[in-house]
C-alpha cells in the first residue's frame, strides 16, 4: 500500500475514516478520488463508443435548445466536435451554430 500525504500541508500521518482521509495536523478532509486528478476523462457517446476531438457525431433524439425556439432533431449530424470540461461535454457546430451538447445524447458516426 503507497503512502498517503495530505494535499494541503504535505503532512505524513494521514488516515482512513469511512469515505474521507484526514490529517491530523492540519484537520483537512479529502476524498481518494482527488488523487487521479491527473488522469485524462473519457468522454464516452450513448454506446459507450469513447469521442475524440474531430469526430462526428448523430443527435440520437430532438433536443430544445434552452432559451430559444430551436429544436435540433433527431438524426442531426455535427461534425468536427470538440470535448471541453463541464456538464455538457460536447462542443459542436450546426447548421453554423455553436451549441454545447451532453454526449449521453450523441453517438459516434
Amino acid at each position: 500500500m503507497e503512502q498517503t500525504t495530505c494535499p494541503k500541508c504535505q503532512g505524513k500521518y494521514v488516515y482512513h475514516d469511512g469515505l474521507n482521509f484526514v490529517c491530523p495536523d492540519c484537520a483537512y478532509e479529502w476524498s481518494g478520488e482527488e488523487e487521479n486528478d491527473t488522469e485524462e476523462k473519457v468522454v464516452k457517446d450513448s454506446n459507450g463508443n469513447p469521442l475524440q476531438d474531430g469526430d462526428s457525431v448523430i443527435l440520437i433524439k430532438d433536443l430544445k435548445v434552452k432559451g430559444s425556439s430551436i429544436v435540433l432533431k433527431k438524426g442531426t449530424k455535427a461534425k468536427n466536435i470538440r470535448l471541453v470540461d463541464g456538464d455538457h461535454d460536447v462542443d459542436c457546430k450546426i447548421d453554423g451554430q455553436s451549441f454545447s451538447l451532453k454526449s449521453e445524447f450523441l453517438k459516434k458516426a
